[in-house]
């Protein structure tokens, strides 16, 4: 979660302490939490408040985040990590979903100059694997063939690419030829995580796209800090 973060950032313990000696004051639940993240051993006193906390008021969803989030994908990118013998219909279905959303998207591939894809085609790369890492895009898809994905998922950078987008609880969209990188990368495809979106044609792409509206896949969080 974001507090734990920054305050894990924090050099200093005794801010870090005052910190969750506020929290106490906000929601219990939410500064133990903090606290256990945070390797603190007990909680410190709450801090001392100009106003006496209320806890009797309801939950405002006008104050919610999660249920406030953007109604469309505007503006934001996908990286697509290809490789030879990606499906082209494929590939163009999702950059036209893409556009038809006001988002963009960005090829990542094993090299520079590209892939050829299913067609026989081109496809210039925006990023190396290497230089290209998940953490750049708001949400990511694997568009690969069998070979490519037992290729990539001998490459470190390649499993980083797809562990840590799982990590980040971002949508990942996958086509079937992907299971071996995966697998590799530890992500559970059969876990039910509807972040985890297959990609098998191109008319799939438009509904990829309208989950990832959504930006985060916040029911992952707890499987991926434990």
């Amino acid at each position: 979660m974001a507090l734990t973060f920054e305050l894990s950032k924090v050099e200093t313990p005794v801010i870090r302490e005052r910190m969750v000696s506020h929290l106490l004051n906000i929601d219990e639940g939410l500064a133990e939490s903090v606290a256990e993240k945070l390797g603190m051993r007990k909680l410190p006193e709450p801090a001392e408040a100009a106003v006496s906390p209320r806890n009797d008021l309801p939950a405002s969803d006008a104050l919610s985040i999660i249920k406030n989030g953007p109604a469309s994908f505007a503006g934001r990118k996908v990286g697509v990590l290809v490789s030879d013998g990606a499906d082209t219909k494929l590939i163009k279905g999702l950059s036209t979903a893409l556009k038809k959303e006001g988002a963009t998207m960005e090829i990542v591939a094993p090299y520079i100059g590209g892939v050829e894809t299913s067609d026989g085609s081109m496809i210039e790369a925006d990023h190396m694997i290497d230089g290209g890492p998940s953490v750049l895009f708001d949400a990511v898809a694997i568009i690969v063939s069998e070979a490519g994905a037992e290729r990539l998922a001998g490459e470190a950078a390649a499993r980083d690419f797809v562990a840590d987008a799982f990590a980040h609880l971002k949508y990942i969209g996958y086509t079937d030829a992907a299971a071996a990188l995966l697998i590799k990368a530890a992500v559970p495809v059969d876990s039910g995580d509807e972040g985890l979106i297959p990609l098998s044609a191109a008319k799939e792409a438009a509904a990829f796209v309208s989950a990832c509206r959504k930006l985060r896949v916040w029911a992952r969080e707890e499987a991926v800090k434990l």
